[in-house]
């Protein structure tokens, strides 16, 4: 302890001298328009004294902080902006380490994260986090980790790989680098008093650290007044502007989140735009990004021009991305506006409203410029027991997909119905053909099998059910590791034969997501660790991840990003309807149904 204070005077001794004109500073930045998002205002001619990580002042002339060996940069009427932080969002969503993460988004601006990383948990438990925190402290920006909350996410409903309960969460939140509580799915466990949930938010409110939410309903009256209650902070799933409303008059911080296939920002912007609501309770995040996404379109600076775009005015959008989001997670004396103490964290913009960055800084050095990489990232290696999480008790047959019915000639059947760009899906209730004695997939109806194959433990279980709105027009299959929560293989086909091919294919390779067409493999992107996650560089993922979209688009698929669409099949914490190891669930009352009904 003695140590911590000591050094923390030293660094602030150091900052003040330079301040106080008494020691020269590393970096002065010159001529410059001040973004003061504590204040809302745009200061023109304002200097930066840097030293070391931090900013030691910031005011109109620092000229009296330059010394000889002095750093001056004059950056000639560009605006000075705080770093980017994404508010919420998921690692594993870019199918990239930590570390290839970081490599894609510094470019654009992001210098601070807060990651829940609930999709490696769910394959390896408290030690899948473990492994996400040592890699995230060897980066050269800020990233923070909270610790999942529901794994798995719905008890009873799914079998994930790993649990974590309370003691996890305690153990996990001494950790160097843990925020807090990651987002609290099981809303309905909440509204019910559920004891394990209460425990976990409970210990996380003790450590004086953030409980995030996540309220995947429509439905505003009790249950919403009761998941309030219990202590969640702030929320990503309203999807319209009722909902932005209803969560910051009851407390809660507003998440607008616009990722790859989530684009709530619109409807949500307009509780500030129309209803006036006061901005500082709202927050940026992405949730979840392609590689694509981040290497082509980019990252938080994204979010914040879809901001811009809908009437939020630009500094009040970067807000939303800066102050905001560092006070919510109580670390507003390190980052999230450009002030004396904290992080030097500095993007150069050239124009607001197009929100293009120009030169990033993160604790106090030079990351990027003009979408280059300027720095060396660190290697971290993930152990070989992290690389063999797909267990299928034996390869798969087309047999092993088959919807036996005693029906003729049709019958009715519970089917997926996918939501372009939502999360949620509807429950379809559709007459489907009988041939054979079995339900086969049927292009004319746009209906695809949908298969969850357990692949944790090796138990040989598979349950199989319909989907519809992949409007696939050909003989083919996609099968993912990436299956949220508990990260399954899924695998979506009009054809049994194609489908057991894809299953065999991501065994064979250790995970990812393939695409198969008439037998060929025509998309493919490998992710060996935990089934989630390549070790391969952010732009080569990317490259493999846009085979898999095109697999789709030649398979009749249209959908924006059908991947993700696919990855949420199994994710039985948002309704209507889901599939798990359990077999079909209507998440809306909590229980497992039958496909077909006979």
């Amino acid at each position: 302890m003695r140590k911590d204070w000591q050094a923390w005077v030293q660094e602030r001794r150091a900052l003040i001298d330079v301040a106080m004109g008494r020691a020269p500073a590393d970096i002065v930045l010159r001529n410059g328009r001040w973004v003061s998002v504590q204040t809302g205002e745009i200061l023109p001619g304002t200097d930066i004294a840097i030293k070391g990580q931090r900013i030691a002042y910031i005011g109109p002339d620092a000229s009296h902080t330059i010394g000889e060996d002095t750093q001056v940069v004059d950056v000639d009427g560009l605006y000075m902006t705080p770093g980017l932080l994404d508010a919420h969002m998921h690692i594993e969503s870019g199918m990239v380490t930590v570390t290839e993460f970081v490599r894609a988004v510094v470019p654009w601006g992001t210098t601070g994260m807060f990651v829940d990383p609930h999709e490696i948990a769910n394959v390896f438990g408290l030690e899948g986090i473990r492994l996400m925190v040592e890699e995230a402290r060897q980066q050269p920006i800020h990233v923070w980790v909270q610790v999942p909350s529901c794994v798995p996410s719905a008890p009873g409903l799914e079998t994930p790989g790993a649990t974590i309960g309370p003691e996890e969460v305690a153990e996990a939140l001494q950790w160097e680098g843990v925020i807090g509580l990651g987002e609290m799915m099981n809303f309905p466990g909440v509204f019910n008093g559920d004891e394990k949930m209460l425990a976990e938010m409970a210990v996380t409110y003790l450590a004086g650290k953030t409980v995030g939410g996540h309220y995947a309903s429509h439905d505003l009256g009790l249950p919403f007044h009761g998941y309030a209650a219990g202590g969640a902070e702030d929320d990503h799933e309203g999807t319209r502007m009722e909902d932005a409303l209803a969560r910051a008059r009851q407390g809660m911080k507003v998440m607008m989140r616009l990722g790859s296939g989530w684009k709530d920002v619109a409807a949500q912007a307009r509780a500030i735009t129309e209803g006036r609501l006061d901005p500082r309770r709202f927050l940026l995040c992405t949730d979840d990004c392609h590689a694509e996404t981040l290497v082509e379109e980019g990252h938080m600076d994204r979010v914040v021009r879809e901001a811009i775009v809908q009437g939020i005015p630009p500094v009040v959008a970067i807000q939303m991305a800066t102050l905001n989001v560092a006070e919510h997670f109580r670390v507003d004396r390190e980052v999230g506006l450009l002030a004396p103490g904290r992080y030097a964290d500095i993007l150069l913009v050239s124009d607001l409203p197009s929100f293009r960055v120009e030169r990033v800084m993160a604790k106090g050095r030079w990351v990027a410029e003009r979408g280059r990489l300027l720095i060396d990232l660190p290697v971290y290696t993930y152990p070989t027991w992290a690389t063999q999480s797909v267990r299928l008790a034996r390869a798969l047959t087309p047999q092993d997909f088959a919807l036996p019915s005693r029906s003729n000639p049709t019958v009715k059947a519970h089917v997926i119905g996918v939501v372009e760009n939502q999360a949620p899906t509807r429950h379809l209730i559709m007459e489907v053909p009988v041939n054979s004695g079995e339900v086969h997939p049927n292009i004319q109806m746009d209906i695809a099998k949908v298969a969850l194959v357990e692949r944790h433990r090796g138990t040989g279980q598979v349950q199989v059910g319909l989907v519809h709105g992949f409007g696939f027009t050909a003989p083919c299959a996609v099968a993912s590791t990436v299956a949220h929560d508990s990260h399954h293989l899924l695998v979506v086909g009009t054809d049994e034969e194609q489908m057991a091919l894809a299953v065999n294919k991501l065994a064979e390779v250790g995970g990812g997501q393939v695409v198969v067409k008439e037998g060929e493999v025509i998309g493919l992107v490998e992710l060996p660790i935990a089934g989630l996650m390549s070790t391969e560089r952010a732009d080569v993922v990317a490259h493999k991840a846009r085979s898999v979209l095109e697999g789709f688009r030649a398979c009749g698929c249209t959908m924006e990003n059908p991947n993700m669409q696919l990855s949420l099949l199994a994710l039985v914490v948002i309704p209507e309807l889901r599939i798990s190891d359990k077999g079909l669930v209507d998440v809306t009352q909590f229980r497992v149904i039958p496909v077909l009904e006979e």
